[in-house]
Formats: C-alpha cells, structure tokens, sequence
C-alpha cells in the first residue's frame, strides 16, 4: 500500500503492483482479513477497474464479498464496502439498471446496520441516485440529490468536500434532465466556493471548470466551451502533467468542442493526436482508448470521409463485441454509430435495417423508456424517411413524441428535436403547410426554453422559413 501511488501515472508499476497482490492474496488466504480486511483488497479492484478491466474488476469485487461474507458476516462495514464496490463495476461493466437495485439493497442494509446519516450510508445514497440517473431515469437522480445536499447542508455544513460534490451532482443530472444553461449556471456558482475552500490548483475546482465548460457548450455556447477547455488544458498539463488520465481527458473535450463549434477537421487532427497517447498510457483495449477511436471516426465522418468513418466504427464494433460483450451499452453505442455512417455513406436501407435490429436489442438490454433506446426509435425512424418513406417517418416521430413527452417532458430537449423531425418529415410527407404552422409552435417554445440566439433555435428559424416558402406563404412581417 505504501508502494502503490495514488494516481497510477505509470501503467507497467500499476499491472506489477497488481500481479504482485493477486499472489499474495492467493497466498495469504483468510490472513488478509483478519480481523478486517486489508485496504489492499479494495485497492486492487480499484485498479483494476481503472485500468479499464471493468469484467475482471467486478469479478474480484464479486469474490471479496463471498470471502469476506464468510469471515467477517454480512453487516460488517468491510462486507458492506465488497458490496458496494460490487454494485459499482458491474455498473461499470454495463448493467446500470443492476446497480441501481444492487445500491437500493445495500442503501437499506447500511441504514440499518449503520444508521441514516453515518457517511458510508450517504454514500450509498450517492451511488443510487448516480445509477438511477445512468440507467436512463436522470429526473429521478436529480430529485435524489436535491434532497441528498438538504441533507449534507445540514450535518456536514456548506464547505464540506462532501457538500460540494453533491452540489456537483446534483448540476449535472439536473443537465442531463433537460436543463442544460440551469446545469451551467450550477457549476458557476460552485467554482466560485471551490476555488474558495479548496484552491485554484486542486483537482475538484479543475473538475468543476471542466463540467462548467461542457455545460456552457451543451446551453449552446460551443466557441465559449472550446475556449474554456483550451484554458483547462494549460492548467491541468502545468498540475498534473502530460499522461495524467485528467489531461487526457481534457484533451478529448476541447477536441469535440472544437469540432461542434464548426472545426470538423481540426477535431478529426486532435482526436487521431490523443489516440496516439491513450494507446501509449492506456493501452488498446482501455475504454478510453476505445472512446477515443469512436470520436476520431465521428468527426472524420463530419469532416466529409463518411465511409471512413462507417469502416472505422465497424472496426471499433468488432474490439466491442471482444473487450466488453455484445449487451454492454457501449457496443450498443457502436452498433448505432455505424448505422448512422453507412447511412451518411449512402446506404439509407441498410441504415434503417440495423437500426431496427439495435432498437430490438435495447429494448431488450435497456427497457422501452430509457434515453438510447427512444434515441434508437429517432433514429430509425429519420432512416426510413431517408430512404423514402417520409409518411412512414412522420407516423414514427408522431408516436415517438408521445413517449418522449411522458418520458422527458414537453420542454426536454430531446423533446423538442423529436417535434422538429416531426415538422419536418410531415413537410417531406406533402404537408408544407402544415409543417410550416409545426415549426411556428416550435419556434415559440425553443425561444422560451433556449433563448433566442441558442443554435437549435436559429435553426428552426431557418426551417420555420423554409416549410413556409414550400406552402407559398408569403414571409411574415
């Protein structure tokens, strides 16, 4: 334990270190948790997992709860951490929904063992919320940390590091319910009392300025949010140094904010530049690795080379299936892309037929409700109208919006786009005029949601223009 450091920065120490405890555990048998586990034990799951060895991390977690269940019993604290720690990687692994109810388990047995406000049965609050919000339902994360920081206000006090990441939190599942300039507003706030109680330098204030960043650009401000991440970037390689995974992922950010503020190519350079040091400091077969060939493929497909971009996700997809299994949302994420890219690439029939096939499968892995799988029905049904049932499309967006509305809300922004596809596939249909009276409604509430200068707002001034055109309406005054 004094040996292993903190941050693994060195991958060849992190994999002897961990072959190293594998041994002596084997070796020490019981002795190692006598009379309560040793921290190494949770050490190693750790970084094995942050290797990105998810299956392999939640196996060993999986056997230190069946070994420490038999020596210390099921309600010793060391037996209620295996168990979280259990949750967490198979979470990882890909069954958010399954840590969700792995946490909500454990969230009763710590109350009972260790009583409501005892910080470990906080924690566990924490987790389920963050798996509730990751298994699809991000309203319901939200409304869990609210009352999770009333909570932390009240016995740990405003500064509290604690305190401070439940505000954290609580931003962005709030962002990804739908509220992103809410989100970005959120985060400001909290960087100004981070930079006061912990620092300009420590890594939560450079993590709040990260999450400000992303949510400035997700409220529409994509040149602000590149700015941003470009400033990070200098900070985080002055603190942490070139390979901290940190500054890595720094790198991945300010490269896909670039490319969303109109920079498709310098992205596409940025991305193929940061998947030579993932390959380097990670390895080929870290997620983030992986992550980073997914976006070098989305933004070479951006920048024009769309069957480039189909070849390089259908390459991507076959070291998904292998790393991670054919359910994990991650591959489902894959198979997705490459549907979009043969699509882009020309092929809208064969588009839509494997978009059909993925909406089967995440109906099956994820539920009917969950965010990728209503994005699946988006998607697929954009396809058919591509490859030339615009009726059909437009029937599609129509029971779609239903769903997203009793899912998300009228005000979602996923909402909101599925009413744009709508307008625009009952246009593509025959029905100009009655497109043009949809982006009118549309309009209206995207400036009341968005603001008048938001992107998405902007464009459906560009359609609202368009559909009245093709009605031969004359424009308004």
């Amino acid at each position: 334990m004094e040996a292993w450091p903190e941050v693994e920065r060195d991958g060849v120490l992190a994999q002897l270190l961990r072959a190293n405890t594998v041994v002596l555990a084997d070796h020490a048998g019981d002795v190692l948790w006598k009379p309560e586990g040793h921290p190494v034990h949770f050490r190693l799951v750790a970084s094995i997992g942050n290797a990105g060895l998810v299956t392999a991390a939640a196996s060993r977690a999986a056997d230190s709860y069946e070994t420490a269940r038999r020596l210390l019993g099921p309600d010793h604290p060391d037996t209620l951490t295996t168990r979280s720690n259990l949750a967490y990687w198979r979470g990882q692994a890909g069954d958010a929904a399954g840590a969700a109810a792995a946490f909500e388990q454990l969230l009763t047995d710590r109350r009972r063992v260790l009583g409501p406000d005892h910080p470990d049965t906080l924690a566990s609050r924490n987790d389920l919320a963050s798996w509730r919000g990751r298994a699809g339902d991000a309203a319901s994360a939200a409304a869990a940390f609210e009352q999770l920081l009333e909570d932390h206000l009240g016995m740990l006090g405003p500064d509290h590091p604690d305190t401070l990441t439940t505000r954290s939190n609580l931003a962005f599942w709030r962002g990804q319910a739908g509220d992103a300039a809410g989100a970005a507003a959120a985060f400001e706030q909290l960087l100004t009392d981070r930079m006061r109680v912990l620092g300009p330098d420590h890594p939560d204030t450079l993590r709040a300025r990260s999450n400000l960043a992303s949510w400035r650009g997700e409220a529409g401000d994509a040149a602000g949010a590149a700015a941003a991440f470009e400033q990070l970037l200098t900070d985080r390689m002055r603190v942490l140094g070139p390979d901290h995974p940190d500054t890595l992922t720094t790198r991945n950010n300010l490269a896909s904010w670039q490319g969303q503020a109109g920079d498709a190519a310098g992205a596409a350079t940025a991305f193929e530049q940061l998947l030579t040091d993932r390959m380097r400091v990670l390895g080929p077969d870290h997620p983030d690795t992986l992550a980073t060939r997914n976006n070098l493929a989305f933004w070479r497909g951006e920048a024009g080379d769309a069957a480039g971009a189909a070849t390089a996700s259908e390459q991507l997809l076959a070291d998904h299936l292998r790393v991670l299994g054919p359910d994990h949302p991650v591959t489902l994420a894959t198979r997705n892309n490459l549907a979009y890219w043969q699509g882009e690439a020309g092929d809208a029939a064969g588009a839509a037929a494997a978009f059909e096939q993925l909406l089967t499968d995440r109906i099956r892995v994820l539920g009917p409700d969950h965010p990728d799988t209503l994005a699946t029905r988006n998607n697929l049904a954009s396809w058919q109208g591509e490859a030339g049932d615009a009726a059909g499309a437009a029937t599609a967006f129509e029971q779609l919006l239903t769903d997203r509305i009793r899912v998300l809300g009228p005000d979602h922004p996923d909402t909101l786009t599925t009413r744009n596809n709508l307008a625009s596939w009952q246009g593509e249909a025959g029905d100009a005029a009655g497109a043009a009276t949809a982006f009118e409604q549309l309009l209206t509430d995207r400036i009341r949601v968005h603001g008048p200068d938001h992107p998405d707002t902007l464009t459906t001034r560009n359609n609202l223009a368009y559909w009245r055109d093709e009605a031969g309406e004359s424009p308004a005054s």
